[in-house]
């Protein structure tokens, strides 16, 4: 990165203009005046301001010297500062909020990019009026909207493996996800098409076992649980009861 260039001489007055613009805005603002004792300072002070454009543009290519925040009783803040090789005219951006909002809630809202003004405070405080102040408060609004209403993390489709014991010895996985399909075929459950299912044989019950547990240690890591059945046996193979010797059938009539 490039360091920021040097500007001439100025002998524009950052601090009164900063005063006097603060007494041309509505409500009640104080100034913090903060003349840079080298770049840090100007980054410094410069770190939340929100903008992407042509505050932040000046921000990083020119050495600044000083900048000034104007903050409101309800704590808006702004940024102001020269602009840069413009004889009388000043920057003003918007300073985002701080505190406990997430990055998250900033990233639909677009930034209320800040303006030049006059040299004039209160020409310099109509255009803020106008034109920052309103988007900056538009923008704050879906700040907090987004940090009322976080976006829900998105539901698996399925978070459980069901692993059914089958007549044979054999072990059918069902599920869905992804993961939990690349975790059975790593411990050697195989694709049965026919069953739509994963399958683990148990031909060895020891080496069955240790696939089951290690399947199941590292599903659990992906916060996929694992639900153990046994497939029930078919109608047809139920035993009847035996008939009684001599027994007569008995036939009801509707």
């Amino acid at each position: 990165m490039s360091l920021p260039r040097s500007l001439p001489d100025d002998d524009r007055d950052l601090e009164s203009f900063a005063t006097l613009l603060a007494e041309h805005l509505d409500g009640d603002w104080t100034v913090e005046y903060h003349p840079h004792q080298g770049d840090e300072d100007q980054f410094r002070h410069a770190e939340d301001v929100w903008d992407l454009n042509l505050v932040s543009g000046a921000i990083a290519e020119f050495v600044l010297r000083e900048d000034a925040h104007l903050i409101r009783q309800d704590g808006t803040r702004l940024y102001v500062t020269i602009r840069p090789l413009h004889d009388d005219e000043f920057l003003v951006a918007a300073i985002a909020p701080t505190g406990s909002i997430a990055a998250e809630a900033f990233e639909g809202a677009r930034e209320p990019d800040g303006i030049a003004v006059p040299g004039d405070p209160e020409r310099a405080a109509h255009a803020v009026t106008a034109d920052l102040l309103p988007r900056y408060e538009v923008a704050l609004a879906q700040v907090r909207h987004a940090v009322m209403n976080p976006p829900q993390p998105a539901s698996r489709p399925d978070t459980t493996v069901v692993m059914t014991w089958r007549e044979d010895g054999s072990l059918a996985a069902t599920t869905t996800a992804r993961p939990a399909s690349e975790v059975l075929l790593a411990e050697g459950f195989v694709w049965e098409t026919a069953s739509n299912a994963y399958v683990l044989a148990g031909d060895d019950t020891r080496a069955q076992g240790h696939a089951v547990q290690a399947a199941g240690a590292r599903l659990a890591r992906l916060g996929i649980g694992v639900a153990l059945r046994t497939a029930p046996r078919p109608a047809a193979d139920v035993a009847l009861p035996a008939s009684q010797p001599g027994g007569r059938a008995t036939v009801r009539n509707r």
